[in-house]
């Protein structure tokens, strides 16, 4: 049997839902928890039933009102202190990661460059830097500021992981070979230049008819 694309699939034991339970208060922050995606995580929690509650894992740590989980709210236009959301603990669920990058960069507490290589280049059209905010212990919900750090695409894809999927990069190299196709044109040249190219060899010679030079 041929071998899929993409990541291999993760099995998640009985015990492991129970330990991301044990220290989150949603089933979202389970599956960040645990780094897996959270219609995998949410498979396996239904596939685990609490004897004692009557219901499947997935049922029993459902937070459906976010008890417990502190909420940031805008008050007068403002966003949270930027230090609240760097202590360990706080949530995903109340503050986007894009949102996290912003602060940090604006507010300087990380430069606006690659950890590991320091590229800082802009991309002239828009002037942005292709950089990525990454956790150090692979740990999404550990705000903490020592576990963040910018990487470039190229050192993200060296030290964390892809980047793109197989599908993606297929998608992206077979549209780039679209465009290159569509630039190639034929030329229709007057006689002095054609002669010209067939004195060099560019150019068919006339006994086979041909009026054209391809591809230049």
């Amino acid at each position: 049997m041929e071998k899929q694309p993409g990541r291999p699939a993760k099995h998640l034991t009985e015990q492991q839902i129970r330990q991301a339970m044990k220290h989150t208060k949603s089933n979202r922050a389970a599956a960040r928890y645990l780094n897996v995606s959270f219609p995998t995580y949410r498979l396996y929690a239904r596939a685990y039933y609490d004897s004692e509650k009557q219901q499947t894992l997935y049922e029993t740590h459902c937070n459906k009102f976010g008890k417990g989980i502190p909420k940031w709210r805008a008050q007068e236009g403002k966003d949270p202190i930027l230090q609240d959301l760097l202590k360990k603990g706080m949530s995903w669920e109340s503050y986007s990661v894009e949102k996290l990058k912003k602060r940090l960069l604006y507010e300087g507490h990380l430069a606006a460059e690659c950890t590991r290589c320091s590229f800082h280049e802009h991309r002239v059209l828009d002037m942005k830097v292709p950089l990525i905010l990454a956790f150090k212990d692979n740990n999404k919900s550990n705000w903490t500021l020592e576990n963040l750090e910018m990487l470039c695409y190229n050192c993200y894809f060296l030290y964390v992981g892809d980047l793109f999927n197989k599908k993606q990069i297929n998608y992206l190299e077979d549209a780039g070979d679209a465009i290159v196709q569509n630039t190639q044109t034929d030329w229709e040249l007057d006689d002095y230049f054609l002669e010209h190219f067939r004195d060099i060899g560019l150019a068919p010679k006339k006994e086979d008819g041909s009026e054209f030079i391809d591809k230049i």
